[in-house]
């Protein structure tokens, strides 16, 4: 099996993550977990989003995390930016890496960013040139890359083109997403062989959503076809709240731990990325879908229940 060396894993819980949770987290709670996520070792982390808070009420206080939050050397924290409104405000808060977002299925663009895609690309362009004169980092979310909730397939040629019409602008990488979690392996390795028939694999990062369980095993193919960014959510907290039926996120323990065991590095001290996870919990108030997080508190109370029968 051929793998890569190192993997960077691309932290999105705290805007991903939180985006769709029912409960107003905070915004101490909201910092203390981005603090705990650079703790376990996360260099890339996606900390909040400048988008209207009458469209995501949860990430209201966007400005406040990104003033509030710890930035060692060596860590990139970004931010989604929905237009150059946003990339001001992000500017201004002290943020050097931002990233864009549209889908590869129109329908989709118009419900998450009501825009077609011509017109959220033509958006790009008042944000990504300004950020990289700049000087600041720019990612680029390309959602329904696998399936859409709404027009079901999607043509791979849209997507190679659409790759390469951000390249063209000055986007740094994009994330290509699975946003329903419909993806298997087979179709994997086949729309990211059209894609990477056109395009470097150091440009690409993968962003796969677990609702069907099948994240894992499309990473695997992923990592085995050249990419080395794979983005996931701590706990496995988040999904689209405009894709009707999505569940999480791939849960960043669960590749850790997976990555790990195949001895792949990801600079990640799993134990403190669990503690992290478990901070999160507590403020969102219900339990995380991660599988690795489970299993770890389980092995953690039954140590418990021996010591207190052995007492």
């Amino acid at each position: 099996m051929k793998l890569p060396a190192e993997v960077t894993i691309y932290e999105v819980g705290p805007r991903d993550g939180l985006q769709n949770e029912a409960r107003q987290v905070p915004t101490p709670d909201k910092i203390r977990f981005i603090d705990a996520l650079v703790g376990a070792g996360i260099k890339s982390i996606e900390i909040t989003s400048f988008v209207s808070p009458k469209w995501i009420p949860q990430l209201a206080d966007a400005a406040e995390v990104a003033r509030g939050v710890s930035r060692p050397a060596g860590v990139r924290m970004s931010a989604l930016v929905p237009n150059r409104r946003g990339l001001d405000t992000a500017i201004a808060s002290g943020m050097k890496d931002i990233a864009v977002f549209l889908s590869a299925s129109e329908t989709h663009t118009k419900k998450n960013v009501n825009k077609t895609i011509a017109e959220a690309l033509a958006a790009f362009h008042e944000v990504v040139p300004i950020a990289r004169a700049a000087g600041v980092g720019c990612r680029a979310y390309v959602s329904t890359v696998f399936g859409c909730p709404y027009e079901g397939d999607v043509d791979p040629a849209r997507v190679v083109s659409l790759v390469g019409e951000l390249r063209d602008l000055g986007v740094d990488q994009i994330s290509l997403g699975d946003t329903i979690g419909v993806a298997n392996p087979a179709q994997t390795e086949d729309v990211l062989g059209q894609i990477l028939a056109k395009h470097p694999a150091e440009a690409l990062a993968v962003h796969f959503h677990d609702t069907q369980g099948t994240a894992l095993a499309n990473c695997l193919v992923a990592m085995q076809m050249g990419i080395t960014t794979i983005d996931a959510s701590a706990g496995g907290l988040g999904g689209c709240p405009y894709a009707p039926g999505a569940s999480g996120n791939l849960a960043t323990e669960d590749v850790v731990a997976m990555l790990h065991a195949m001895n792949v590095k990801t600079g990640i001290d799993l134990d403190k990325l669990v503690e992290a996870s478990r901070t999160a919990a507590t403020f969102v108030g219900h339990e995380l879908p991660s599988k690795y997080l489970k299993a770890h508190l389980g092995k953690q109370a039954r140590a418990r229940r021996r010591a207190e029968m052995g007492s």
